[in-house]
């Protein structure tokens, strides 16, 4: 029941949008307080749920497979894969931290210069105004650059060393959704949400 209750569910504001992915844990607690409604794919269209009627909905439509089953007792309740917020319809900003592994994020990995993807292990960062150009350490100055062409540009200027950036570095303003698992049939339901799904934010409880 553990591995269960740890599932992803996808979390939609009011106005269905894809703000947050938690727990089936916290999922069911959130239903159970009547602050979101489970959304089921049926028939062609998208239904919402109350815990009770999710609960009904169950009993008639038991669940395939194990891990889509939570056991109480008396019953086996469907484990839903999308709730929609009954109380919240914004995206609050939420800052990213300028970390190295948020710029490989934002850059997806791919060297700034050259164009070609790398892991992480053969990545630098680098300083587009070098420090002793008086560059400072920010998301407009910062980008992923391989190791070749880092040694290529060295303490130079970008058009110094005949370089130029495939994009110009900004910073993000939202959290970006990361590691989205879309490929198993458990998140088949959220590709037709995730169109609106850009940005990840922290809901509070």
């Amino acid at each position: 029941m553990e591995a269960v209750l740890d599932q992803p569910v996808l979390v939609l504001n009011r106005l269905w949008q894809a703000v947050n992915v938690i727990g089936a844990r916290r999922a069911f607690a959130l239903l159970a307080r009547g602050h979101a409604h489970v959304v089921h794919h049926q028939e062609d269209d998208f239904k919402t749920f109350s815990m009770l009627d999710w609960i009904d909905f169950s009993t008639s439509n038991p669940p395939l497979a194990a891990l889509d089953t939570v056991h109480t007792p008396t019953r086996a309740i469907r484990l839903p894969r999308v709730i929609l917020l009954t109380y919240f319809d914004k995206l609050p900003c939420k800052e990213l931290k300028l970390t190295r592994n948020n710029v490989f994020e934002r850059d997806k990995n791919q060297c700034q210069y050259c164009g070609r993807v790398f892991v992480r292990e053969e990545l630098n960062l680098d300083h587009v105004i070098p420090r002793d150009h008086g560059g400072k350490t920010t998301w407009e100055n910062i980008v992923c650059s391989c190791i070749k062409c880092n040694t290529r540009k060295s303490n130079r200027l970008p058009h110094e060393a005949h370089m130029r950036l495939i994009r110009k570095p900004s910073r993000p303003k939202w959290r970006p959704i990361i590691s989205l698992v879309l490929g198993t049939q458990h998140h088949e339901m959220w590709k037709d949400f995730l169109d609106l799904a850009y940005w990840n934010v922290e809901l509070d409880e």
